[in-house]
């Protein structure tokens, strides 16, 4: 009876510790975000910036991938929907709807469209799952590429020599700077990663990971399949294509070329390296996504200039890196840099009742 007080006095005070540990991780990254933004040099809000806007993306994968059980290698496309969508938008809306409320109109009409897109793709995973459903989304993102670079939709999308994006107006305030751009972005990066976090708690998101671990079990049990695979597949879109607005509203040109297989798989490659299923995976598999053709670079740098011949070598070498990463990562630790913390944070909550 002692033992079993002791052990359940010990679980309570490790779950204080671990609920301290995301509050003080939650107040560190808001304060640290204010002082990277009001502080931080041209070089590093431009990193920071990209890291934001893949980070809402991946955030969407995860939901549909790491919660849901769902493979998909065309989430590229929904951020191609999104950064269109928002720019197309824009344009038509100009001199109808004032300047400054332009983004609260044409950002939740591309989120939108992206999901409506998600419904349509998610389709086919009512019938198939695994290898043939990631097929059946890379078709998916060929498909929107192609009507992107096509002829019939060119006057509105540019087609092959890409479309000028717009300056986001909020009520006013034009954020024609990066740094300002930062802001915002980090702004909706961290509420979506927050209410991806809530989501999971709520019925919705039980739901999606009884469908993950055993699908034909969830509905026996009532869970709508048909229901819940299409919203996962809809929420997931909507956060790339919330991604991809931003990208729009970041970048000054968007290109179709921007949006191709390259940036599917790059999404999907943090979410393994990070983690799957958690809600920091994203973060951590950002991080190194972004960090390590910037490594890369400045390696080659150092060691063989920027001569023309470094530059050739230094693509594919990224590729292989990314490569290597991700077999390390699938053999030696499946769950991710997240899975790695997670222990060195049980082994941190150890400590002190070690040493009493």
């Amino acid at each position: 009876m002692i033992n079993a007080n002791l052990k359940s006095s010990y679980a309570a005070d490790e779950r204080v510790l671990n609920n301290r540990y995301k509050q003080a991780f939650v107040y560190g990254s808001v304060l640290a975000l204010v002082l990277f933004t009001l502080f931080g040099n041209d070089y590093l809000i431009l990193i920071a910036s990209q890291m934001g806007i893949l980070l809402i993306a991946v955030v969407g994968i995860n939901i549909l991938t790491g919660y849901t059980g769902l493979v998909s290698l065309g989430h590229g496309a929904f951020v191609a929907i999104g950064a269109y969508a928002v720019t197309i938008f824009g344009n038509l809306g100009a001199g109808v709807i004032p300047a400054g409320l332009m983004p609260f109109v044409s950002v939740p009409l591309a989120v939108a469209l992206a999901a409506a897109v998600g419904v349509l793709v998610g389709l086919p995973s009512l019938r198939v799952k695994g290898l043939y459903l990631a097929v059946a989304t890379l078709a998916a993102n060929f498909i929107v590429i192609f009507l992107i670079e096509e002829d019939l939709f060119a006057p509105w999308t540019g087609g092959m020599v890409g479309l000028n994006t717009n300056v986001p107006n909020l009520l006013g305030w034009e954020l024609d700077t990066k740094r300002e751009m930062f802001g915002l972005i980090a702004v909706v990066g961290l509420i979506s990663l927050l209410a991806a976090q809530n989501l999971i708690r709520t019925r919705v998101g039980r739901a999606f990971i009884a469908i993950r671990d055993r699908d034909y079990s969830a509905e026996i049990l009532g869970i709508s399949l048909l229901r819940y695979k299409l919203m996962s597949f809809a929420l997931s879109a909507a956060y790339c294509g919330l991604a991809g607005a931003l990208f729009a509203y970041f970048y000054a040109r968007i290109l179709p070329e921007q949006f191709e297989l390259a940036l599917s798989l790059n999404l999907v490659a943090a979410l393994i390296i990070g983690g799957m299923g958690r809600t920091m995976g994203p973060v951590f598999g950002v991080i190194i996504v972004v960090m390590v053709p910037e490594v890369i670079k400045v390696l080659f740098g150092a060691l063989a200039g920027d001569s023309a011949g470094a530059g050739q070598l230094r693509a594919p070498l990224q590729q292989i890196a990314f490569g290597v990463l991700l077999v390390l990562f699938l053999l030696k630790e499946p769950l991710g840099i997240n899975q790695i913390v997670d222990r060195i944070l049980r082994a941190a909550n150890r400590w002190p009742f070690a040493r009493g």
